[in-house]
């Protein structure tokens, strides 16, 4: 029973952040608000919240880490398959060396590098996004424990 009540949490949490970013973002036509690694970060985030990979430096870190390598390779190196692979394998070493690991971040230079994105990207989506959910996150683990303790 306890299982069946984290996944109905952790799903009810994830559709919260989500659905706060989707309705933000579709309110504000001038700002992208969410991206698809956001799903994955959600299931790390809400589903095993207690893994070093989910922890709020990870989350935003790791997410701000990556997306300045794909800026960066797509301001200064171009987009070819192969600088698609080099980036890739430099953001997944930069969150390594620098104890930011997020697996979710892992996607973003390619999907920064494959559709074009400038230097906003790296503020929105990605800041604020990924802060979104941390606080997302923060708020559900207390209203979560609140029920435990209550029940």
């Amino acid at each position: 029973m306890k299982n069946l009540y984290s996944a109905i949490f952790a799903g009810l949490s994830s559709a919260l952040a989500i659905g706060i970013l989707t309705f933000l973002d579709s309110n504000q036509s001038d700002y992208l608000l969410i991206m698809a690694p956001f799903g994955a970060t959600a299931v790390l985030v809400f589903g095993v919240p207690t893994s070093p990979l989910a922890q709020p430096k990870n989350v935003i870190f790791g997410h701000l880490i990556t997306a300045i390598v794909g800026l960066t390779f797509i301001s200064f190196v171009g987009v070819t398959p192969l600088t698609l692979a080099l980036a890739t394998g430099l953001g997944v070493s930069a969150m390594l060396l620098s104890k930011t690991t997020h697996p979710p971040a892992g996607a973003n230079p390619l999907l920064i590098m494959m559709t074009g994105q400038s230097w906003s990207f790296l503020i929105t989506p990605v800041l604020i996004g990924a802060v979104t959910i941390v606080l997302c996150g923060i708020l559900m683990t207390h209203v979560r424990s609140r029920l435990l303790t209550e029940s």
